[in-house]
């Protein structure tokens, strides 16, 4: 036995869920038809297809015509911003604290990035000063990926339609979908894109709402798939777990807040009890319950995170990236934070998963490491 791991990195991925993987094994198997075909094997594909679509409409408060199923959620960021605005050109906004897969597109497309406020949420005044007629896509995320913080995405919306009415309102829900109810919250937006992997599904497939009458181009072009939105062949296996993983998201959700807020405050509080100094980032209230971003003032993130791994303590210092390198990270510079200050963050993100022997592990083993290296 090599004892218990404290795997506190959710934002970054979730363990698959029992029900998404039962619901992803025979189309890994036994039913192996391409849906796009007219043979039995491919009609037992498309109905499954056609059940998930609707099961992930119902959970983002969709139609099932408006789903489009991706890779993830960075091939749907990438389809919401550069799918409208090769059809409606013009300036593409983002505030700064937004994950790379909206930022970098936005960048690509020689778009404006706009403040980000203390607490990671986009300031409103700055956003309507730069809005206009020529504004054609404006990507606000839901949930920030890194502190948690929840955006007032009606806000937002009213903002973006007096200043600019012609633009669409594209949010990025991956981080939200486990913790929020995004049918409701999300209703406000044109395009909304998620992420199977962060709410107990497999890596590699996600969904973007398209509502009616919002214009978009492909960014994939081939055989015409997903109402010529998307080509390329079905994941079909991957879409099926996606929807289970989500009807189990939402039958729990309520639930699983509540008990996972509770865990995350009691480590929050004991961490901040346990080491003299320590700072927790932006406004616990107004975060996703899963959250609990921490700085430790003179220790570095690296370092800190490499201790943790050796006592079994999964976390993150900010946004999962390929090369593994910490960089201070975009979203705490954007919200007023000195580089010191952002390479001293700790990322614990819980989730479904998560349990009290999590907590323990972590209230013993964070305080050691923060001490061994401020010494």
């Amino acid at each position: 036995m090599h004892g218990h791991i404290a795997y506190l990195d959710h934002a970054a991925t979730t363990p698959m869920r029992p029900e998404a993987v039962a619901a992803m094994l025979p189309f890994l198997t036994e039913h192996y038809g391409n849906p796009s075909g007219s043979h039995a094997a491919a009609r037992h594909a498309r109905l499954a297809l056609d059940d998930a679509r609707e099961e992930v409409a119902a959970a983002l408060g969709a139609q099932p015509g408006e789903v489009v199923f991706t890779a993830g959620g960075t091939e749907a960021d990438n389809l919401a911003i550069t799918g409208v605005h090769a059809r409606r050109p013009g300036t593409v906004l983002c505030p700064a604290a937004e994950h790379h897969a909206v930022l970098h597109t936005c960048a690509a497309l020689g778009g404006r990035v706009v403040p980000t406020l203390p607490d990671a949420t986009v300031d409103l005044d700055a956003l309507a000063d730069s809005l206009g007629p020529e504004t054609s896509v404006v990507s606000v995320m839901l949930a920030n990926n890194e502190v948690g913080t929840v955006t007032p995405l009606a806000e937002v919306a009213a903002v973006v339609r007096q200043h600019a009415p012609n633009a669409a309102l594209h949010t990025d829900a991956v981080q939200a979908f486990a913790w929020l109810d995004v049918a409701t919250l999300a209703a406000p937006a044109d395009l909304v894109a998620v992420s199977a992997h962060k709410f107990g599904g497999p890596k590699g497939v996600g969904a973007l709402v398209v509502r009616d009458g919002t214009p978009i181009s492909p960014v994939l072009h081939g055989g015409g798939q997903e109402r010529d939105r998307r080509s390329g062949t079905h994941n079909v296996a991957g879409i099926v777990a996606l929807a289970a993983a989500m009807r189990a998201t939402v039958a729990t959700r309520r639930d699983t807040v509540e008990r996972v807020a509770a865990l995350r405050d009691r480590l929050a509080d004991g961490l901040m009890e346990a080491v003299p100094g320590a700072v927790e980032t932006g406004p616990r209230h107004s975060k996703v319950a899963g959250n609990c971003h921490l700085r430790f003032p003179g220790v570095e993130s690296e370092a800190l995170l490499i201790l943790l791994d050796r006592e079994r303590v999964c976390a993150s210092a900010g946004s999962a990236c390929a090369s593994g390198a910490i960089e201070p990270s975009h979203v705490l510079v954007a919200m007023g934070l000195s580089a010191s200050e952002a390479n001293s963050s700790l990322r614990l993100s819980l989730g479904a998963a998560s349990t009290d022997a999590d907590v323990d592990l972590a209230l013993q083993v964070v305080p050691k490491a923060v001490t061994q290296l401020a010494d």
